[in-house]
């Protein structure tokens, strides 16, 4: 085990409100302590999700940890050291996951926007060797959500998918995942004009232009929509009969089926030949990786619902 520090640097918010006003960078909190099934990961890049700045918001302060509160879900890095019921790593392994096994069910008081945070061993897995730390860090909460929302919707070889949001974080893998690993027989995508190519060049037939067509008016329809976006109502008119929608986003309108992710450091490692391959990416927004230090930027960019594939902090601190 390496000298860790008795305290770290950590993006903490102490009142709910936006993270702007309310997200401040804290050189003096003390370092989590390791549980026995956990492991303690020296943080080099974290992912954001909307989720991190829902959460900053208040929204979920029923359900949410109690404040202050380290935000961020996505982690990538180092192990430096491990609970005692720990058997799947050992120290010096490269790492990643999303640390909290249920998005809004107890969550970690300090989560991967600091220079260390831990994790319970079942939601990690070996970080794939080809893949840089940044890129690791913007996978686990969307690839999962991508794969484990395909599967909840029995989703198969042969079957025709339509996913709003091809260009976002979530969307972009479900292109590659439907393509790649389901083998589906034709690919949707919604995005705006500037978009389209990158969602040819990850496996979409055919890149649909929101901004100048309305998608359920098109003549064909579709076995299967994976709602990224929060339109389930209208992708209700894009499926054929006995079609389904699978929605990520508040609210459902039923028959749609909403979908949450459970953090799984065995279907990442599942997941991991098509990673390694090339036959699944990460996709991260141009305008970053942000340095650890612009963590409010990185925010401000996340929150106009314009970047491309997954905001990621890298280096950390």
């Amino acid at each position: 085990m390496e000298n860790t520090p008795s305290h770290i640097k950590a993006w903490i918010y102490s009142e709910y409100g936006k993270t702007q006003e309310v997200l401040k960078l804290d050189a003096n909190i003390p370092i989590p302590e390791t549980k026995e099934d956990q492991v303690l990961i020296k943080v080099v890049a974290a992912g954001l999700n909307p989720l991190d700045y829902e959460r900053t918001l208040g929204y979920y302060q029923s359900f949410s940890t109690p404040l202050p509160a380290v935000p961020g879900y996505d982690v990538a890095g180092e192990v430096v050291k491990i609970g005692s019921q720990v058997t799947k790593f050992k120290i010096g392994d490269e790492v990643y996951g999303d640390i909290n096994e249920i998005a809004l069910q107890n969550l970690k008081t300090i989560g991967s926007l600091a220079e260390y945070t831990t994790a319970e061993e079942k939601v990690l897995a070996h970080k794939p060797s080809n893949l840089s730390f940044a890129e690791a860090a913007g996978l686990p909460a969307a690839i999962l959500t991508a794969y484990q929302g395909l599967e909840r919707i029995e989703f198969s070889a042969g079957k025709s998918i339509l996913v709003l949001g091809g260009a976002g974080g979530v969307g972009t893998l479900v292109i590659q995942i439907a393509k790649n690993v389901f083998g589906a027989s034709k690919i949707a995508a919604t995005a705006s004009t500037t978009k389209l190519e990158l969602l040819r060049e990850l496996g979409a037939d055919l890149p649909i232009d929101y901004t100048k067509e309305n998608y359920e008016e098109l003549p064909e329809k579709f076995d299967v929509v994976y709602d990224t976006v929060g339109e389930s109502g209208r992708a209700l008119k894009a499926i054929k009969e006995g079609g389904k929608v699978i929605t990520i986003v508040e609210p459902e309108t039923p028959p749609a089926i909403p979908f949450e992710v459970t953090s799984n450091g065995l279907e990442l490692e599942k997941l991991q030949p098509y990673l390694e391959s090339g036959k699944v990416k990460a996709v991260l927004d141009p305008k970053g990786p942000f340095p650890f230090t612009q963590a409010i930027e990185a925010f401000s960019h996340l929150e106009t619902n314009r970047a491309i594939g997954k905001v990621v902090i890298h280096p950390i601190p």
